[in-house]
């Protein structure tokens, strides 16, 4: 069976040879080159295995780690670094990462790493999520507001999903299709409206722009969830 794994890595070659090895072995891998592009993969889709470089552009991938492990996430995490003393190890390792691979690898060493991050279960059910009184249950992806059930097509949730997990920040249009549809480069601005309408309304939402409801859209800024 076919394993999705993020790949966090902003040398282009290596992130290709990379990409390479893990997909002769029937998996599927998305790309990230930087750290703000890594969080938005990991908040709108599940992995099974994480593979961050130490050094970005923007945030290192033991802060990656750290703010995913704080969110209760559970998949197995592989930090690739220059890094080869024992401290460097530790630090990483303290993060929440799972393995630590020093480059220069080779590809049966790389391989075998994998194989076995892969062979670990995920120990963590999930996580609660709520702003005012919206909660989502991110183990069964079920919504409820003020204990009413609310069904929800799995790009609204996704796209709420999100939004909660940055409370009182704005996000534009572009921005949310980077991040939560990501590659459907078919996505317009229109189709984040109707989505963000579409939630609104299953939410019983009052608010339609930027009034005192849960979604508001702020000018010049896009769109939030109002944390109160």
């Amino acid at each position: 069976m076919s394993k999705k794994i993020l790949l966090v890595e902003d040398d282009q070659h290596l992130a290709q040879l990379i990409k390479a090895y893990l997909q002769e072995g029937g998996n599927l891998v998305d790309w990230a080159d930087t750290g703000e592009k890594a969080n938005g993969y990991m908040l709108t889709n599940e992995y099974d295995l994480f593979i961050l470089d130490w050094m970005l552009p923007d945030l290192t991938g033991v802060e990656i780690c750290q703010n995913y492990r704080s969110r209760g996430g559970a998949s197995p995490v592989l930090l690739l670094t220059a890094r080869g003393r024992e401290e460097d190890k530790v630090v990483g390792l303290d993060a929440g990462a799972d393995d630590y691979l020093v480059k220069p690898f080779g590809q049966a060493e790389f391989n075998a790493r994998v194989r076995a991050l892969l062979r670990r279960p995920k120990s963590f059910g999930g996580k609660i999520l709520q702003v005012q009184d919206v909660e989502i249950d991110t183990a069964t992806e079920t919504v409820t507001r003020a204990g009413r059930d609310v069904e929800l097509r799995p790009k609204e949730y996704s796209l709420l999903e999100f939004l909660m997990r940055h409370p009182g920040q704005s996000f534009t249009a572009e921005a949310l299709i980077e991040r939560v549809w990501q590659s459907d480069a078919t996505t317009s601005i229109d189709a984040v409206r109707m989505h963000v309408m579409a939630l609104r309304r299953k939410l019983g939402d009052s608010d339609n722009e930027s009034g005192g409801g849960l979604i508001k859209n702020v000018r010049g800024k896009g769109y939030k969830i109002s944390a109160s």
